[in-house]
């Protein structure tokens, strides 16, 4: 049996000693994790009796988000692209689940608590709190919400833990280098500008703020990871989202990788999980936080049961600032956990305010509370999907937001429901009935035959967008899609081809027109609820679509025949609009 070393509480310093050992058991947690542990090391043949595995849902996540400041609308951006991703999987009739949280430990919150003169755990319990406010307001739709100051997440990390140094993965030596507080990392000399804060007199690497540290603590053995990362890479070219992302990740390990410290001293950071056996060191946060994704995923899970809760994830969604970690830290520790690796890593730009990055240590940020109250949620959605950057930054501004809801959503979206559906000389129930029997060859020539095609196209073209993982191309295609209904209904101008006699049968013509835009909305009612759930809803609603004919199966022209009738009051043309005039300052 080969030596490794340990801990030892009763060693100064507590490394050195080397311990041969065959089991470990967490001490915080014994019972559950020597059970995670006897069931990691049962024979993996065949039992007599296989239950049959249950299909793996799509799983997607967001970054957890730390709990050292108030959230800006950079989160609430990340928490809506997020869950737009999953509610496009649920209109394809996929079981999908979204996973959110909180990061709460670290020199950060640490420092935040002592400084708001709050016990840490109560500061952290106040910051969740706010988070899972945010979200519920901005009616995302998480499945879970993972904080890193939960039993059973610590569970996973000490689990991990214990089987990284089984595989003689981490091994103590003294570190020293620039550590960043703000990022919680260690940068190499080569990363820090040279350059002072004139303010401060403080040394400045990448805008934040460094310090040398000189400190012993335990490493993982990432150089070792360089090669199969690679390998990784080459086989997986599209795995990071966009693709010069990608090219950067490469180059970063191409260059060479060093072995990552994972453990900081107790006596510098106390709030944070402890190594295990081993008191005098706290895990390192990101080694900590990265967990987080097969916590909610069920890890440690039992032979059988790894994919029950949806790993590996199909997508991570998360900012450009933190692609080093998840691309290259993370991918390498569950290679040495044994671990599959996410499907997918959707990288998004950041969102600016006059021209700088928002960020919550330089105050310049937006309230995302203050936004939603004041525009709404559908709006602030579809505003931070439309504006919001993948490749680029985004620029935040209200008059944006104005801009978006009067030329899109008032003008054209609005504007369009209420001309079909509140005309007193047709009927779009009557349309559907007499002009949706139509074969698809009567579509294909005559009045509206190139706008027909459009209606055909449509769908499609928003569905390959959501493949790419661009939900802003999506609602850009949809946009353009009811400006170009709109501008079809203008030029066909129904109203002037009613027929005078045929009580409530406005003609053929007339009837063709109704009923082409008339799944139009109906199409982009059904697209539009990933985006806005409430008023996609309304519109269903006013348009008569039955509940189970609003997924994407029936998102297609002439796929439903069965709607017409609304189901609500639709009111006035300015009471009970879908979108009333906004009048707003900037």
């Amino acid at each position: 049996m080969r030596a490794r070393y340990i801990a030892s509480a009763t060693t100064p310093g507590g490394f050195g000693r080397p311990c041969w050992t065959s089991l470990w058991t967490c001490r915080l947690r014994q019972p559950r994790i020597a059970h995670v542990r006897q069931l990691a090391t049962q024979p993996t043949s065949t039992p007599t009796s296989t239950p049959t595995p249950a299909q793996k849902p799509y799983y997607i996540t967001t970054p957890i988000f730390y709990v050292n400041a108030a959230p800006h609308v950079g989160h609430l951006y990340t928490l809506v692209l997020t869950d737009i991703l999953k509610r496009w999987r649920l209109l394809k009739g996929e079981h999908a689940l979204m996973c959110t949280g909180t990061d709460e430990h670290g020199l950060k919150v640490q420092q935040a608590s002592a400084k708001a003169g709050v016990e840490p755990q109560l500061f952290c319990d106040q910051g969740a709190a706010i988070f899972k406010q945010l979200a519920s307001k901005a009616l995302v739709s998480n499945d879970h919400f993972v904080r890193t100051t939960d039993a059973d997440h610590k569970d996973a990390v000490a689990y991990a833990w214990f089987l990284l140094q089984e595989k003689d993965l981490i091994y103590t030596k003294k570190h020293e280098g620039w550590y960043s507080v703000a990022d919680e990392a260690f940068y190499p000399q080569s990363a820090v500008q040279p350059r002072l804060d004139p303010t401060t007199g403080r040394k400045i690497m990448t805008g934040s703020e460094v310090e040398w540290s000189s400190e012993q603590n335990y490493h993982f053995r990432l150089s070792e990871f360089r090669e199969p990362l690679l390998r990784f890479y080459r086989e997986n070219p599209e795995w990071i989202t966009p693709a010069h992302r990608m090219k950067e990740v490469v180059q970063a390990v191409e260059a060479g990788l060093e072995d990552l410290s994972i453990s900081r001293p107790a006596e510098r950071l106390t709030w944070g999980i402890r190594v295990p056996q081993d008191s005098s060191q706290t895990i390192y946060v990101w080694l900590d936080a990265l967990m987080n994704y097969v916590t909610k995923a069920g890890y440690p899970w039992a032979p059988g049961r790894d994919q029950v809760g949806g790993w590996p994830a199909d997508c991570h969604v998360i900012g450009k600032d933190i692609v080093r970690f998840h691309c290259i830290y993370w991918p390498a520790f569950l290679m040495a956990l044994g671990l599959p690796l996410p499907k997918r890593i959707l990288t998004h730009a950041h969102w600016t305010l006059g021209g700088s990055k928002m960020s919550k240590s330089t105050g310049r940020v937006v309230d995302p509370f203050l936004a939603l109250d004041r525009f709404g949620p559908d709006v602030m959605r579809c505003y931070l999907a439309h504006d919001g950057g993948i490749q680029d930054d985004g620029n935040y501004d209200n008059i944006y937001i104005t801009k978006l809801y009067n030329t899109f959503l008032w003008a054209q979206l609005g504007n369009l429901l209420s001309r079909i559906t509140r005309g007193k000389r047709w009927s779009v129930r009557g349309a559907v009935e007499r002009i949706g029997p139509l074969p698809a060859s009567e579509w294909a020539e005559g009045p509206g035959s190139r706008f027909s095609n459009t209606l055909a196209c449509f769908p499609s073209k928003v569905e390959t967008a959501f493949d790419a993982h661009d939900p802003r191309a999506a609602i850009r295609l949809i946009a353009e899609f009811i400006r170009s209904s709109n501008q079809y209904v203008q030029m066909s101008e129904p109203w002037k081809k009613i027929l005078s006699f045929g009580p409530g049968e406005p003609g053929e013509e007339v009837d063709r027109i109704v009923y082409q835009a008339a799944e139009a909305l109906r199409m982009t009612a059904i697209l539009l609820q990933p985006y806005m759930p409430t008023k996609a809803k309304t519109m269903l609603d006013q348009l008569g679509v039955h509940e189970a004919r609003r997924t994407f199966d029936y998102c297609g022209f002439g796929r439903d025949l069965d709607y017409g009738t609304p189901m609500v009051d639709l009111g006035t043309k300015y009471q009970g609009a879908l979108f009333p005039p906004l009048t707003t300052d900037e």
